[in-house]
């Protein structure tokens, strides 16, 4: 909420300072509201609804996507960029409005609806610490990210999670970079246009596809869930977005690389779900959030390093064909590792009900 308004300054530290808060929220928004919902799953002793709850927030937050494009859309070409004192040039104004800032103030409205909505709806969640005299004894704000980085390097499964995790999101944020470029590119080879020339694309209409091929692929997890374990169905998942990146880097037709990241965003609508789901089984209750922000600094070097290498649409797509198929042969080694982990447990488990039998014998 505070981030947003300052986007209407032209005062270059006063942006920096809104994107300084903007990247913290970001990093609050991708772990402590999934922390929450899986502690709340856990309180309210219904786990197994977890994965459904995962793939209704996935579809929800694309249909959300969707509206919030539209809506940006109409918003930022109602009017022209001026400064809030019409008296004043462009180049003395230092508050502006209208133009591109609508969607930006529009905005503020949804987050004071969402700080409203968490604040009376919500329960406070304490992790397993005891409640709120714990936590108000708790210790130094960095032990909490001293444990969670001992915890994540010792525990292997934790590790893997986190590698995953950030090689499919930094794919993800890649992607994002490069298929403008990318359709441009192939555009103008069609149209036999040079490389200084503009070519036109409804880019609105490309994104509005992508988000509704998200929620297909968040419809499709709640049903192959049922028949497919998470870790296995991750597998797949990066597989699968591997050939699709593939066929981008390959293809010079515009139609089959066109398909090919409606197929990648598929794939991007069921990882959320199930990586969602698969964090909440392996990563510690009580370090949850702390794992989940140290999961996001490989993450975040994947992006700068690609942004500071100046990569080009073909190097973009190779980049993140590698990092896919990386990621999946480190999921193939989480799932060995799970899997030879439960075959331990039901050994255990076993054993126990034999030595339980022969006592009562």
């Amino acid at each position: 909420m505070i981030y947003t308004p300052k986007t209407d300054f032209r005062n270059f530290h006063v942006l920096m300072l809104g994107r300084l808060l903007g990247g913290i929220a970001t990093s609050l928004l991708f772990s402590v509201f999934e922390a929450w919902l899986i502690r709340a799953h856990a309180n309210a002793k219904v786990m197994d609804k977890l994965s459904s709850s995962f793939s209704t927030a996935g579809f929800g937050n694309s249909v959300i996507a969707i509206l919030a494009g539209l809506v940006s859309n109409k918003a930022a070409s109602h009017g022209k960029l001026r400064p809030w004192d019409a008296s004043l040039d462009t180049k003395e104004g230092m508050f502006f409005v209208d133009g591109y800032l609508n969607p930006f103030d529009i905005a503020l409205l949804a987050l004071i609806c969402c700080g409203i909505c968490a604040t009376f709806l919500w329960e406070e969640n304490y992790g397993e610490s005891g409640g709120k005299e714990n936590a108000e004894n708790s210790p130094k704000w960095y032990d909490g990210l001293k444990r969670a980085y001992k915890t994540t390097i010792r525990n292997r499964d934790i590790l893997l999670c986190g590698l995953v995790s950030s090689l499919f999101e930094g794919s993800m944020y890649i992607f994002v970079f490069m298929w403008t470029p990318a359709m441009q590119n192939l555009a103008k080879k069609e149209e036999g246009l040079g490389e200084d020339e503009s070519v036109e694309l409804p880019y609105g209409l490309i994104f509005s596809t992508f988000m509704v091929c998200c929620m297909t692929g968040s419809s499709l997890f709640s049903i192959v869930a049922e028949r497919m374990k998470g870790e296995a169905l991750a597998v797949v998942v990066f597989a699968v977005s591997s050939v699709a990146m593939s066929l981008v880097i390959v293809s010079s037709n515009s139609n089959v690389t066109f398909i090919a990241m409606n197929i990648f965003e598929i794939c991007v609508g069921m990882y959320f779900p199930v990586m969602g789901t698969m964090k909440g089984m392996i990563v510690p209750e009580d370090q949850r959030a702390a794992i989940y922000n140290l999961y996001r600094i490989p993450l975040n070097f994947i992006v700068v390093s690609s942004l500071l290498a100046h990569l080009t649409a073909t190097q973009g797509f190779v980049a993140v064909t590698i990092m896919l198929i990386t990621a999946t042969f480190l999921q193939l080694a989480l799932v060995r590792r799970r899997l030879h982990v439960i075959s331990l447990a039901d050994v255990a488990t076993q054993l126990s009900s034999d030595d339980d039998s022969s006592h009562i014998e």
